[in-house]
């Protein structure tokens, strides 16, 4: 009898030892021994916005109306609903190149000094500078983005906004220094970037060259449109933009929106005819200054963005309310990077809303994915359908879980 006593209080013993390992002492564990005095930091977030802006002969008016609201647009974009935003922003064109049929012939153009590459920004009295992007710090910022999204009106009438924009973001452009011709140093690492599409046209991109697409002079055929199925697939820019890498070995987050030929009323696309004394030319339905369909531009929004929030007509005479849209997408990102986090499962994300509620958001309740540090990368908090970010919240804040 006394021995089957001691056996089972050494059983107990032995029992109540594994009962009260500390999580901190499992193999592995990234939990804290102790509370820690800091808590955890909101990195700025970090986004790159590349307009990418037709620049041929009927875009003049429109390019004013952009420089025109983009005080509005920068507002909007530095209001950061409890995260701090940290954004620069370059300007390329539409041209790359031109295949047409003029005077009997046919005619190649190539735009080697365009086609992707960043634009000079322009000082007071219009001449080009060294700069080929602008900071959100600099003091001049809001003058020398009007200045710079004032390209001119010289450039093709092949407009290619997903061409030039694949050109600005890949190597050799994107791996080659800003002083030897590139746009190196654009893009951060671990920054986000924002395609912005400006155009009154469809958008005729392939990576072939010269162009499968061969225009003429008829205004009233869209020969992009016609023959689309030789270009370049959509889903084949959208394959390319989303695996960018973002100089930390994981894939860059893009995001996308367009200003372009669609219509007014509810972004419908469709080929209509205007005749005019000039002659006929084919607009987008609903849409009465275009220069043809916006198929393509319309199938490129929609695969960033199901719901075309990304997505506006070219011709509204005022893109005030267009422009805050898309800063207020450019601000609201669904993740955020944390650094001084230990363990994701001691986080707490406190969202402060619109009417002053608090919404307390956790890994642990499935309102939160996390992504650990790794290879020089920030960790990273993932947002999820049950606690979403929306342009109207107040404040952000992470909080540590503390057993002691």
């Amino acid at each position: 009898m006394m021995q089957s006593i001691r056996t089972s209080a050494l059983l107990a013993t032995a029992l109540w030892g594994v009962a009260c390992t500390s999580p901190v002492e499992e193999p592995g564990s990234t939990l804290p021994g102790r509370c820690q005095a800091d808590a955890p930091l909101i990195s700025a977030q970090k986004t790159d916005l590349l307009f990418v802006i037709d620049n041929s002969g009927s875009m003049a008016e429109e390019q004013a109306a952009i420089a025109s609201e983009l005080p509005a647009f920068l507002e909007e974009l530095q209001r950061g609903s409890g995260v701090d935003q940290d954004f620069r922003v370059g300007v390329i064109t539409t041209s790359v190149y031109l295949r047409a049929f003029y005077d009997n012939r046919e005619q190649l153009t190539d735009f080697p000094d365009q086609a992707g590459r960043l634009r000079p920004v322009p000082d007071e009295r219009e001449r080009p500078t060294a700069e080929r992007y602008l900071d959100e710090g600099d003091p001049d910022l809001l003058a020398k983005f009007r200045r710079l999204v004032k390209v001119g009106t010289s450039g093709s009438g092949q407009e290619t906004p997903f061409e030039a924009a694949r050109l600005a973001v890949t190597p050799p452009l994107s791996t080659t220094p800003v002083g030897e011709g590139g746009n190196g140093g654009f893009l951060r690492d671990g920054a986000r970037l924002l395609v912005v599409v400006v155009s009154d046209e469809e958008d005729c991109s392939s990576t072939e060259r010269p162009s499968p697409v061969l225009l003429t002079e008829d205004t009233s055929r869209d020969l992009c449109s016609e023959q689309s199925d030789r270009l370049t697939p959509v889903r084949e820019y959208v394959r390319i933009f989303r695996n960018l890498d973002d100089g930390r070995g994981s894939a860059r987050e893009v995001l996308w929106a367009t200003i372009g030929p669609v219509g007014l009323t509810d972004k419908e696309v469709g080929t209509v005819l205007d005749r005019t004394p000039q002659g006929t030319f084919v607009r987008n339905v609903d849409c009465p200054t275009s220069y043809g369909p916006g198929f393509r531009q319309k199938e490129m929004a929609s695969q960033f963005d199901t719901g075309l929030k990304n997505l506006d007509s070219i011709c509204r005479p005022s893109f005030r309310e267009t422009l805050v849209s898309i800063a207020t997408l450019a601000r609201t990102s669904q993740s955020i990077e944390v650094v001084n986090l230990p363990d994701a499962r001691l986080a707490q994300v406190r969202v402060t809303r619109a009417d002053g509620t608090v919404q307390t958001c956790s890994v642990a309740g499935g309102d939160l994915t996390y992504e650990p540090s790794a290879g020089g990368r920030a960790a990273r908090l993932y947002f999820q359908s049950s606690c979403p970010r929306q342009p109207t919240d107040q404040k952000l804040e992470v909080k540590l879980l503390c057993a002691n």
